[in-house]
């Protein structure tokens, strides 16, 4: 899968094919000259003129040449798909649910390319399902294969706020519409209901799984935080603080009273004793214990005075 995004020598190439199927020249110009109008000279009385209400079309080799005159307008979402393959009826799906959630600010031009192989060469495509963003009249970025929907509401909203300004449509469908809540994500629904009905070892999967693909989403490594410490402290046994001061030496019995420590909100309490559990450590059990403070910290937010507290304590009981 490529994903070329971006690239000036893929965006030449492709203006350059498809300046051979529809007039380029003659479009920038009349975008150029658009732009530079004010709005009673472009013919809006206030403003920009309202969004189309259609978001998705089926185009043909016929009617291409007037969707990419709308990308003067908006932001046009070329599909180039073909019905033999699976990952291209996945991948429209999935645009034509996030074409209805733009409510017009962009709209997605379906194009069979066993029907219409001319727009298939016009813009290059080697293989289906091709993506390829039109503004202005010029292609502005692509994609092949069926990327995830995460990354393509990421390449859709990179897209949209980098031509806020130059395609009046966008603007215009957002203030149609109002403030949006972001949709949520179908990874993180996933999780939180694995949680709620405490199927820890289903959440905790499901966390990994988001990090494997985003290593640094914050929020994922939070909540796995939070699914592992949970399930840790419903698990521990009762009588845990009183075998950790029973014998000091027993690790498992220190460990399982800190997280009752954390479940009876005494965080600075089970900070101070495995603090204390490394001071008398050495090895690999002063290192699990370390590994075990240190993700109770990530249930808190870094800023807390008992975390940063307790992270200094520790550095002097290491050092």
């Amino acid at each position: 899968m490529t994903h070329p995004r971006g690239s000036a020598a893929n965006s030449a190439a492709m203006s350059a094919a498809l300046s051979g199927a529809v007039d380029l020249s003659a479009l920038k110009a009349r975008a150029e000259a658009s732009r530079n109008q004010p709005p009673s000279a472009a013919g809006r009385p206030e403003g920009t003129p309202a969004p189309p209400s259609d978001t998705v079309l089926d185009v043909t080799e016929a009617t291409f040449q007037s969707v990419v005159e709308r990308s003067l307008n908006q932001l046009v979402v070329v599909d180039l798909w073909a019905g033999f393959s699976e990952q291209c009826q996945q991948l429209t799906a999935v645009l034509e649910r996030l074409a209805g959630e733009g409510g017009g600010a962009w709209v997605l031009a379906k194009v069979d390319v066993e029907a219409n192989p001319r727009i298939a060469q016009a813009f290059g495509a080697q293989s289906v399902p091709t993506v390829v963003a039109i503004a202005g009249g010029q292609p502005v970025d692509a994609f092949s294969g069926a990327l995830p929907e995460p990354e393509i509401r990421k390449w859709l909203g990179s897209l949209l706020d980098a031509l806020r300004d130059r395609l009046p449509g966008i603007r215009a469908a957002e203030e149609a519409r109002g403030p949006v809540e972001e949709p949520e994500d179908p990874r993180f629904t996933e999780a939180e209901e694995a949680f709620e009905r405490g199927d820890y070892a289903a959440a905790q999967a499901a966390y990994e799984r988001i990090l494997d693909a985003e290593p640094a989403n914050e929020l994922a490594k939070n909540a796995l935080a939070q699914v592992k410490f949970t399930a840790r402290a419903e698990a521990a046994d009762p009588s845990a603080r009183e075998k950790a001061e029973a014998d000091p030496k027993d690790i498992d019995a220190q460990l399982a009273a800190a997280d009752l420590d954390i479940a009876e909100q005494d965080v600075e309490g089970a900070f101070r004793r495995l603090v204390d559990v490394v001071r008398r450590t050495a090895g690999d059990d002063r290192n699990r214990v370390r590994e075990h403070l240190v993700a109770l910290f990530e249930l808190f937010d870094p800023a807390d005075e008992r975390v940063m507290k307790a992270r200094r304590d520790l550095a002097s009981a290491l050092f």
